[in-house]
């Protein structure tokens, strides 16, 4: 169920979470302290890294009319698009790089391989998500406004078939993001609340969308001249990947058992300490090796993203060690588990929710019950 109080939930005092306010910003000072030339050859060299790999793809393509040959360029296309997205354009966008003063790697300049614009992804993502993270009525990636997730929001029929529309979002991931910025629930309820800047927003959509079409399905498969058909599927393909694994490293971050979701309540008077309690609570992790981090642009640590998103990414493996001892330290949970789990259990969530509140409710309150008689346990032990 849904959160009122954080420090209440957490078994916390008010001077526990000002203390943990206070630590995690120290941890933040310490990296910015060290930020410097390692950081920026990273990031420099993993742009130029996927730059040639995209090269080296749209190069490949010209023989795509061999299978084997189609096979290899498709990878390689769809591997350079989850770069750019993933750990390159996701974090650039997020500031995390702009203390180099790189106009060229700068979250105000860096436009993205991707049909959502760069500006209303920042402010649905950068505002909207990472300041009212996982708050029901606020935080617009809690649901992407067509599933049903938590057991707080009011179920419908058309819910029933939210396991065929989790489908088509995953497969069509980054249009239903650059859906996210518009007012569409106002729009489903004839009520929106701008109509002036819908059209407008709307209208950068639909050049963005332009733009990517004529990019991927007209012009690159026109330079491949009698391979235009295997090129057009090739980077169709290459797009339906890219969009299938940033759906599933997203929704593992926020949607697996011990994700937290809170009420509007909890942002009256919140803290610096409340919001890093939150930004804990709500959020994520999954392990896996340097190469998955990277893929995954560093999502894997979905924990520390969230407590610092704009702290470079190559940096939050260091972070993790110093935020999972501050966990302990406060006896707080610190969820994380393999990839394979994280994602069966977003998904199995998704279907369960998708049936009438009645049929889960039992489940819920022996949750519910199970934290209570938890938090009440450390309480005794303190």
């Amino acid at each position: 169920m849904a959160i009122s109080d954080v420090r209440e939930f957490a078994h916390l005092t008010e001077a526990d979470v000002d203390a943990i306010g206070r630590e995690l910003d120290a941890i933040r000072a310490d990296v910015e302290d060290r930020r410097g030339q390692v950081d920026a050859d990273y990031i420099r060299s993993l742009i130029t890294w996927q730059r040639r790999l995209n090269v080296a793809a749209r190069v490949t393509l010209f023989g795509s009319r061999i299978p084997p040959i189609w096979a290899a360029g498709t990878a390689m296309l769809a591997v350079a698009k989850i770069l750019e997205n993933m750990e390159i354009g996701h974090n650039v966008m997020h500031g995390q790089w702009d203390w180099m003063n790189d106009p060229e790697i700068h979250s105000a300049t860096w436009e993205w391989d991707n049909v959502c614009p760069a500006d209303q992804w920042q402010h649905s993502h950068n505002y909207l998500h990472h300041t009212y993270t996982n708050v029901i009525g606020r935080d617009k990636d809690v649901g992407y406004e067509i599933l049903r997730v938590r057991a707080d929001q009011p179920w419908h029929p058309v819910y029933l078939g939210q396991p065929v529309w989790n489908v088509a979002l995953m497969l069509l991931f980054e249009h239903g993001v650059s859906l996210h910025d518009l007012d569409v629930d106002g729009l489903l309820k004839l009520h929106v609340e701008d109509p002036a800047e819908f059209r407008r927003k709307l209208a950068e959509v639909g050049r963005k969308h332009a733009r990517q079409m004529r990019k991927d399905y007209l012009l690159f498969p026109a330079l491949t001249g009698p391979a235009f058909v295997s090129t057009l599927t090739a980077n169709a393909v290459a797009n339906v990947i890219r969009n299938v694994w940033s759906y599933a490293i997203i929704f593992c971050g926020h949607f697996p058992d011990g994700a937290e979701v809170f009420t509007e309540d909890e942002l009256d008077g919140e803290t610096r300490g409340e919001w890093y309690l939150r930004q804990l609570l709500g959020s994520a992790n999954f392990g896996g090796n340097r190469l998955m981090h990277v893929m995954s642009g560093s999502l894997g640590y979905q924990i520390e993203h969230h407590l610092f998103p704009d702290l470079p990414s190559n940096r939050y493996p260091e972070i993790a060690v110093k935020v999972r001892a501050l966990c302990e330290k406060y006896d707080l949970p610190y969820t994380t588990g393999p990839f394979p789990r994280q994602i069966w259990q977003a998904t199995r969530s998704i279907w369960r929710l998708s049936l009438p509140a009645r049929s889960i409710r039992a489940r819920e309150h022996e949750r519910e019950r199970r934290g209570l008689l938890r938090r009440r346990r450390r309480a005794a032990a303190a």
